[in-house]
């Protein structure tokens, strides 16, 4: 009798799995960027930055370090576009974000040549940037 039941309830947990909706790729995320409203295209510049620095990550594993040059580059762009249209009510989970991308993306410098981790560094700083303006946000005197 449980040996049945075993059998249904993995069934049915492999049909939940299946029917559970693919995460929308890097591309269809940028081209929902334009339209979206504001609340919601931080949001999606702040998921974009953080799936760019995992896709540096393994460009720069595969050796196509042109490749992951873009994407840091995307990480920075959309990192800064995210921390300027970060609604109030988000910006203590933007700010995190960014802390752990920046820390991330040092463990990233850190597996690099010599010769590849400048370009690195200068995203960690930009990132820094981006995060100290959120903190100066946040902790603000007069908040509007």
């Amino acid at each position: 009798m449980r040996l049945p039941l075993a059998i249904l309830m993995i069934a049915l947990s492999a049909a939940k799995v299946a029917a559970l909706p693919s995460q929308p790729t890097v591309d269809e995320l940028k081209a929902r960027l334009p339209n979206a409203k504001p609340d919601e295209r931080a949001r999606l510049s702040l998921e974009i930055a953080e799936r760019q620095v995992a896709a540096a990550d393994r460009l720069y594993h595969d050796g196509k370090t042109e490749e992951a040059e873009a994407a840091i580059k995307d990480v920075v762009s959309y990192t800064d576009q995210a921390g300027q249209d970060m609604p109030s009510r988000h910006l203590k989970s933007a700010e995190i974000s960014v802390r752990k991308m920046a820390h991330r993306l040092g463990d990233i410098k850190r597996t690099l040549a010599y010769d590849n981790q400048a370009s690195v560094q200068s995203a960690i700083d930009a990132l820094e940037k981006v995060r100290t303006r959120l903190l100066d946000r946040m902790f603000a005197k007069n908040k509007k």
